[in-house]
């Protein structure tokens, strides 16, 4: 059964950095684009970055853009997200998503991605 598991979500004050991991079981990421959203209380779910493989492509939403970098490590069949310079608005619970094998290009909204993470809390806060 292809599942994700995002991990990595904490409390951090201003200006920190995390790391988040999203563990895909099921399935070989190389097949898939992986995406990243996140989720504030009262707010839609955003993209936030995305890989596809299919191309080597990368996105990355233009608010953030500069502070994020997503990675792949296919050994470990798990795709990182890190964010540096965290601000308070980052505060949302964040999301893995992947959607493949046919069309794996990266897509901005969350309703075209077929399998879901829980997510993970990420708190910025002094």
């Amino acid at each position: 059964q292809l599942q994700l598991v995002e991990s990595g979500g904490a409390l951090v004050q201003p200006g920190g950095s995390l790391k988040l991991s999203c563990a895909a079981s099921g399935f070989t990421l190389d097949y898939y684009a992986i995406g990243w959203f996140r989720q504030a209380p009262g707010k839609e779910r955003e993209g936030v970055s995305c890989f596809s493989d299919s191309d080597g492509s990368t996105y990355y939403a233009d608010s953030v853009k500069d502070r994020l970098i997503i990675s792949r490590d296919n050994a470990k069949n798990t795709v990182y997200l890190q964010i540096d310079s965290l601000k308070p608005e980052d505060t949302a619970v964040y999301y893995c998503a992947a959607r493949g094998p046919v069309d794996r290009l990266c897509r901005p909204r969350a309703g075209e991605y077929d399998y879901w993470g829980q997510g993970t809390q990420v708190t910025v806060s002094s």
